[in-house]
């Protein structure tokens, strides 16, 4: 389904020949409508989110693209009986859907992203779709010590942040949240960051989870995007691992949302249950 943004169809089709080899794919042509900046009109994209999510006979649902628009569909949607949803970036409203009903979700790549991941990764995919076990994840940095469990929440930034204040917001009190984010420059960061702490929506958060910060630089600073982010993380206390191959860079590690898992900042691994 194309629940945001239009998208590139031969990009689109590498990724479904990816998933074919394992799976038997269903679409329409409805897919591939524009309007705007997005995959369709907000009535076409939530039709089609809703009958994939009240049929029965599907196992999991995958978005073509991120982008925007995922959003917009919240307010008519229903979820059914329980199915993977599969997607990150602008997925992460759905994620939210998901994780506030309790739901496990996947953090995954779209198919538009699908066709260019390395085989490991594929297989990671296939692995958490059919509740195989996975290895653990290494992170690049320690930014605060300790070990952290709980379950894994949360997504893109700049998408989570968009969520505060509506019916949809889940809990992150007693879970690791997981952050990425693409195209922000570092003052957007920080003022995302600060507005979900100045909400106390981070109170009982425990540990943190730094994915790709992908096209964040500000041209010409002496300063990255991540060390901005890892500043402002600090003074919270918690464990916390950055560099995390999640989100936006040319390999996104698929991941369970919803799922519990032991975060060792020290040792810089996430691992799953």
């Amino acid at each position: 389904m194309a629940p945001s943004g239009p998208f590139d169809r031969p990009s689109f089709e590498k990724g479904l020949e990816v998933l074919a080899r394992r799976y038997q794919p269903v679409f329409t042509e409805r897919l591939f409508s524009a309007h705007r900046y997005l995959a369709g009109t907000d009535a076409a994209r939530q039709a089609e989110l809703q009958a994939a999510l009240d049929d029965d006979s599907l196992r999991a649902v995958f978005a073509a693209r991120g982008g925007y628009g995922a959003m917009r569909l919240l307010p008519s949607l229903r979820l059914g009986s329980p199915k993977h949803l599969v997607g990150f970036s602008d997925f992460t409203a759905l994620h939210c859907v998901a994780q506030k009903q309790g739901w496990r979700s996947l953090h995954a790549p779209v198919l538009t992203q699908l066709g260019k991941q390395p085989p490991e990764t594929i297989e990671r995919l296939f692995a958490l779709l059919e509740g195989q076990p996975v290895a653990a994840l290494p992170a690049l940095r320690t930014v605060g010590q300790g070990v952290a469990e709980g379950p894994l929440l949360g997504g893109n930034l700049s998408v989570l942040s968009r969520m505060i204040g509506t019916p949809w917001w889940p809990s992150l009190r007693g879970a690791v949240l997981l952050l990425e984010d693409v195209g922000e420059r570092p003052y957007r960061l920080d003022r995302m960051w600060t507005h979900l702490q100045l909400a106390g929506l981070l109170e009982g958060v425990r540990g943190l989870v730094i994915g790709e910060l992908t096209g964040c630089e500000e041209k010409d600073a002496d300063y990255t995007a991540a060390e901005v982010l890892e500043e402002l993380v600090r003074p919270l206390g918690i464990p916390c691992a950055a560099g995390f191959c999640i989100g936006h860079g040319e390999v996104n590690q698929p991941v369970m949302l919803g799922a519990p898992v032991r975060l060792d900042a020290d040792a810089r691994t996430l691992s799953f249950s």
